[in-house]
């Protein structure tokens, strides 16, 4: 398989002193969001890192550890859709996409390295967005997830009446099939302002793609303001 690492953002919800660089730098206890997915990331032996802001700042870590730096270069005016698909010529082989601004378990690895395209989904995720957040915002921060079986039903838009018993985790696994295909369908509806789960939403109703979800139940953490820094630092000890 290959890893396609989306870092484009600068994290805009982040205070300035943290937009000094991509987001994927932002350090937790002294060390970038990518290296403490070093680990992770080792079991590839062909990596790609889309970058876009600030992007001359990722040369150094991706060269250390062998990551293909490719560029966004509309990452002001796109999202992450967009980036997924900038190094499109450069997939041979079934992929793994990982948001550069989540950490999680390297054994993660496990429940990827199967056959079809393949969904985690956070089980824990109610506990650490109490954390993050006051409950009473909850509803509007997580996304919905409908799934029947093992396999994903729809995705994104506000959570309704029914907690969802699970989260997406900003990381899956596509055939080289499937990710040509949502290349096509992506260039075909011309919106390069979608955001992901929307998208994935999309190409599940239109039937480009079918996910299996995989439970995951290891520690995952998202960073997307300062209170996220604080909680993961506090959660996290290393």
């Amino acid at each position: 398989m290959q890893l396609i690492v989306l870092a484009a953002g600068k994290g805009s919800r982040l205070p300035k002193k943290f937009r000094q660089q991509p987001k994927c730098l932002t350090k937790i206890n002294g060390t970038s969001l990518l290296k403490k997915n070093l680990i992770f990331f080792n079991y590839f032996k062909k990596r790609i890192i889309v970058g876009g802001y600030k992007k001359n700042l990722l040369q150094k870590i991706t060269k250390e550890n062998n990551f293909e730096l490719v560029v966004n270069k509309r990452y002001r005016t796109t999202n992450m859709v967009e980036s997924l698909f900038v190094p499109y010529k450069k997939i041979s082989k079934d992929i793994v996409v990982c948001y550069g601004d989540v950490i999680f378990n390297h054994t993660l690895y496990n429940i990827l390295n199967k056959s079809g395209n393949i969904m985690p989904v956070y089980t824990k995720w109610y506990q650490l967005w109490s954390k993050r957040m006051k409950k009473k915002y909850i509803p509007d921060d997580a996304e919905n997830l409908i799934s029947k079986g093992n396999v994903l039903q729809s995705i994104g838009g506000k959570i309704h009446k029914k907690k969802p018993k699970f989260q997406y985790m900003g990381v899956f696994k596509l055939t080289q099939r499937s990710y040509l295909n949502m290349y096509k369908y992506y260039k075909k509806i011309n919106n390069n302002k979608i955001d992901m789960t929307s998208f994935i939403n999309e190409c599940l109703l239109n039937k480009i793609i079918k996910f299996k979800i995989t439970k995951y139940e290891d520690y995952w953490f998202e960073i997307d303001n300062l209170n996220d820094i604080k909680v993961t630092e506090k959660n996290l000890k290393w």
